[in-house]
């Protein structure tokens, strides 16, 4: 069984057990999270699809960590006109452990 769920703007094939690490969702290590925004699940040769979301359907998780991306270093430059900005960015990231799917 394994479902397609959506968090942080982006999506993601999940089963059981599995670790991902996701946008950063609010909680402390060890805290239970329901992802409701469940795309689609499939279970075996039976399939259902959301237009957009599937009613009832939730992923249960479990929070692992709380981490930060590897550092993205921004720089622009124009030529000949002395203009140079340098920014550096680390995304806050959380990961998490799935411990169940419930279709609807």
């Amino acid at each position: 069984m394994f479902a397609v769920i959506k968090t942080g703007g982006k999506q993601y094939k999940v089963q059981k057990d599995d670790k991902l690490l996701v946008e950063k969702l609010e909680g402390n290590e060890g805290d239970k999270i329901v992802l409701d925004e469940v795309l689609m699940v499939v279970d075996g040769k039976v399939s259902k699809v959301g237009e957009p979301l599937i009613k009832g359907a939730t992923v249960e998780a479990t929070l692992v960590k709380q981490a930060r991306g590897p550092k993205i270093i921004i720089f622009k430059k124009k030529r000949r006109q002395n203009y140079r900005r340098k920014k550096g960015h680390r995304q806050d990231l959380t990961m998490i452990q799935i411990t169940n799917i419930k279709a609807a």
